[in-house]
């Protein structure tokens, strides 16, 4: 059986969720009685952390809300989770509050035991800025592989990872890591392929069960100025799927918040045409609809259908339909 102060902050880590716990549930996740759970929400109370009960046979607990909640606990993977997400908005996933976000990943990796701190400063020392904008995703990312990844960056370690690039096949790469670049709306891996006997850039949304071999290297260098620019210009000369076009019933300096991702060609003073190349037709489609004007889609016919489509949602969402 596990200890009372560790059963005590398990307890409270599950209460934490925020979710409504039926007592006898939470006494099946904690392996203990009803009897000894009651106990222990009692110690809770006892230092400070706000725990509501509801009697019956229905009863349970959640911890309410309160100005004055004790400090938060976190297991391993929330720690790392926590801190990759901050990470992530100290390059702008949402404007004005990279220095708040750069604050409180500050204090966070402070106060984490020396083995987490490592992993995370792993991720910090080798992730690259970019100037593009947009919030690189971390939905889609396993954050244990992330660290992986960065630390086998800092330490000058080959990695094998599966890979399945764009209409190919997944297949086993070798790669010596360079640099982690948060780019739009995706994480990259900057690495020299073995194979290839060449740089690459890899999504990490696309790789799979990273391992560290063990080998070192001695760090080669870069064709270009950072890892940042490397992915840019790889992603600048790929091909894309589509290319947009749209006229947009707005002067061209309302669509400058653009200019980083499409061409604004002004065709008076309150028209123009955006031009955008994407593999990913909801981009565009938020791109027009942040621009606050009357639009017309020009190309591609997927672009129309999609825009029908997302119509459609929006209108049942409403709770109108289309006459």
């Amino acid at each position: 059986m596990t200890s009372p102060s560790s059963r005590t902050l398990r307890l409270l880590s599950l209460l934490q969720t925020h979710r409504y716990w039926p007592g006898p549930e939470l006494a099946s996740r904690l392996e203990v009685s009803v009897r000894t759970l009651r106990r222990d929400v009692d110690r809770l109370r006892e230092l400070g952390y706000p725990v509501m009960a509801t009697r019956g046979v229905d009863g349970g607990y959640q911890l309410a809300a309160g100005a004055a909640l004790p400090p938060l606990v976190v297991d391993d993977e929330e720690a790392v989770a926590l801190a990759v997400g901050m990470q992530a908005a100290t390059q702008g996933a949402v404007a004005g509050i990279e220095e708040p976000a750069l604050r409180a990943l500050t204090k966070v990796v402070q106060v984490m035991p020396p083995r987490l701190r490592r992993r995370v400063d792993a991720l910090r020392g080798v992730t690259v800025p970019s100037t593009w904008g947009g919030a690189p995703r971390t939905d889609a990312l396993d954050p244990e592989a992330l660290i992986v990844v960065a630390q086998a960056c800092r330490d000058s370690e080959r990695i094998e990872f599966g890979y399945t690039a764009r209409g190919a096949d997944r297949a086993t790469r070798q790669v010596e890591p360079h640099r982690l670049v948060p780019l739009g709306r995706r994480w990259y891996l900057v690495a020299y392929d073995l194979d290839r006997h060449d740089w690459r850039s890899f999504r990490l949304d696309r790789l799979a069960e990273p391992r560290r071999t063990g080998a070192r290297f001695r760090p080669r260098a870069l064709p270009t100025a950072d890892a940042a620019d490397f992915v840019q210009a790889g992603i600048r000369n790929r091909p894309s799927t589509y290319t947009v076009e749209a006229l947009v019933e707005a002067p061209a300096e309302q669509l400058a918040h653009l200019a980083r991702w499409a061409t604004i060609e002004p065709l008076g003073p309150d028209r123009c045409l955006l031009r955008m190349a994407t593999d990913d037709l909801d981009w565009p489609l938020l791109a027009l609809g942040s621009c606050g004007a009357e639009f017309d889609v020009r190309s591609p016919p997927e672009l129309t259908a999609k825009l029908s489509e997302w119509g459609e949602r929006f209108l049942r969402a409403s709770g109108t339909r289309a006459r």
